[in-house]
């Protein structure tokens, strides 16, 4: 893994980490390290928000997310992240537009 942050880094330079974070999740996953597996899950969603333009998603639009079920209505946009209400709830909460189905 890189000591480079997401931002600083080109998009192949993302895709590169997304395969390194892929394979240690695998491998994570068969020796049994669930939360080791969920951390690295979780960083390739944050990698793969770096390879996504922020201007594609519009605060006062309501998407689908990725797991199919759940919409998400965008209040406002802050860097990769988009702030918002999930199936109309009344707590805001933040989510890797890695998350939005485009």
């Amino acid at each position: 893994m890189s000591d480079k942050r997401f931002s600083d880094m080109t998009k192949p330079e993302l895709r590169q980490e997304i395969t390194a974070l892929n394979e240690r999740a695998r491998k994570a996953e068969q020796m049994g390290m669930l939360n080791e597996f969920a951390v690295y899950e979780r960083r390739v969603l944050l990698a793969k928000a770096y390879l996504l333009d922020p201007n594609d998603f519009n605060p006062g639009e309501t998407y689908q997310l990725k797991d199919g079920e759940t919409t998400f209505s965008i209040s406002y946009m802050n860097g990769q992240f988009a702030w918002g209400y999930r199936n109309n709830e009344s707590k805001l909460e933040g989510i890797p537009i890695s998350l939005i189905e485009q």
